[in-house]
């Protein structure tokens, strides 16, 4: 079985009819796909060196080269698919993995996880203003009317299903009933009595009934704020009593669903609409968005401003956090001129 090797490695001298030399024929193929001309628009050493991705000097090489990372990127993105999908796809296409500069061969990449293991290691390095530079610096050539501005707010969706608050609050209690458990298994504890299987039961129906009632959907509410308090309590008590120490996403987790009990209850009871409202338990910075569109009022994601010049978008401002677009006009305009080094000659709006 052969090995996974970076394509830069390989030896440019080839024996008639090699391995290496059919794969420099497939590469030559691929430069003319549409993958290949984005392989050869995008220009990777810039980025690298804007990223300051750099190659370990300890331990045994990487997979993927800190090109091939950034590239890895780009492909899931292109591809739209799942960590695992995009493993699964790069096993079996040649030209994703010259995308990626490297060559699987008979052999297989198993561990899908290494993609959010690059995602990380590149957003915790991610400066957007200097890699927009760098691809300005390359791009700027082949732009034109670089003197003219197009702004406009849009947002990047994040993959959620529309959350309710019924949903969310199932969702928190559900989830510190199952730490509770374990946690009780693993100090081999009695669980504290509650109620738990009968609301699942009535949950399970509520989710199945075309049309949900006010007076069902309260008296759901009002026993699930109830269970949440009861099983955080009792975390809370165990912690203290045995010592207890959690994962650090174990406690994010649980300060998320802390707060959102903290906020449902104020809505329920109170009718108070809370600010930086949770609307999801495994990703609590996502916000929800009102865009004001006709079949989607309401998005849940990032809000990005943007500005557009000669055709390319460039990133001005993003959040999590609602913003109005309006006061970032004169920053849009100066962040412009930066960028390209001249006086905007009109500002449009889209």
């Amino acid at each position: 079985m052969s090995k996974i090797r970076r394509i830069r490695d390989f030896q440019h001298t080839f024996s008639f009819s090699s391995q290496q030399e059919q794969l420099g024929v497939f590469f030559d193929r691929f430069l003319e796909s549409d993958l290949g001309k984005i392989y050869r628009a995008v220009p990777w050493d810039d980025m690298v060196a804007a990223l300051g991705v750099k190659e370990a000097k300890k331990g045994p090489k990487a997979i993927f080269s800190p090109r091939g990372k950034v590239a890895l990127m780009f492909l899931k993105h292109y591809a739209d698919c799942s960590d695992r999908k995009l493993v699964e796809g790069l096993n079996g296409n040649l030209d994703w993995q010259f995308f990626c500069g490297i060559y699987i061969g008979a052999d297989r990449l198993e561990n899908f996880k290494i993609v959010s293991e690059i995602r990380s290691e590149l957003g915790g390095k991610l400066d957007i203003d200097a890699l927009q530079k760098a691809l300005y610096g390359h791009w700027s050539p082949h732009m034109g009317d670089k003197g003219s501005v197009t702004m406009d707010a849009t947002c990047y969706e994040s993959n959620m299903r529309y959350p309710t608050n019924v949903k969310l609050l199932w969702e928190c209690t559900d989830w510190l009933h199952r730490l509770l458990k374990k946690v009780c298994g693993e100090k081999k504890v009695a669980m504290p009595r509650s109620k738990y299987l009968k609301w699942k039961k009535r949950y399970v129906s509520y989710s199945k009934m075309k049309r949900k009632t006010k007076k069902k959907r309260d008296a759901l509410t009002r026993a699930l704020l109830l269970l949440t308090e009861k099983f955080s309590a009792e975390l809370d008590r165990m912690e203290g009593e045995h010592g207890l120490a959690f994962t650090v996403d174990q406690y994010v987790r649980r300060a998320a669903a802390r707060k959102v009990r903290e906020q449902q209850y104020a809505l329920f009871h109170h009718g108070v609409r809370p600010e930086g409202r949770i609307v999801s338990l495994d990703r609590p910075y996502v916000r929800p968005i009102v865009r004001g569109k006709e079949k989607k009022p309401v998005e849940f994601g990032a809000k990005v401003h943007k500005f557009q010049v000669g055709g390319i978008g460039f990133i001005e401002h993003l959040s999590f956090d609602a913003f109005h677009e309006g006061i970032r006009f004169r920053k849009t305009v100066l962040d412009a001129q930066g960028l390209t080094g001249l006086a905007t000659k009109k500002r449009t709006f889209s």
